[in-house]
């Protein structure tokens, strides 16, 4: 048994903001449409566009989503491929 505890409290944060039903739905949703913007999101899941962009805010912050700005819109992706393997797994989706 290995001692790194930065890497497994890394891993367990990142669990964790996977854990909530909304951000589990935007990662899952990005996976299928490869990147979109916050009004888009907030109309697919019917919550207002300051709660999407909290959630948005905390998956950034952990790197699990990444943004691309295109003028004044500004699209979000996964940005990590264990993330795209790992929700593919728990929802049954696997390869």
């Amino acid at each position: 048994m290995e001692n790194n505890f930065k890497h497994y409290e890394e891993t367990a944060e990142i669990l964790k903001a996977l854990a909530h039903p909304v951000r589990l739905c935007i990662v899952r949703g990005l996976l299928t449409k490869e990147s979109c913007n916050v009004s888009y999101m907030q109309e697919c899941l019917g919550l207002p566009q300051s709660t999407v962009s909290q959630h948005l805010q905390k998956l950034r912050s952990l790197g699990i989503v990444e943004t691309e700005r295109n003028g004044l819109e500004i699209n979000y992706s996964v940005k990590d491929e264990r993330i795209k393997q790992l929700i593919h797994i728990f929802l049954g989706e696997a390869k």
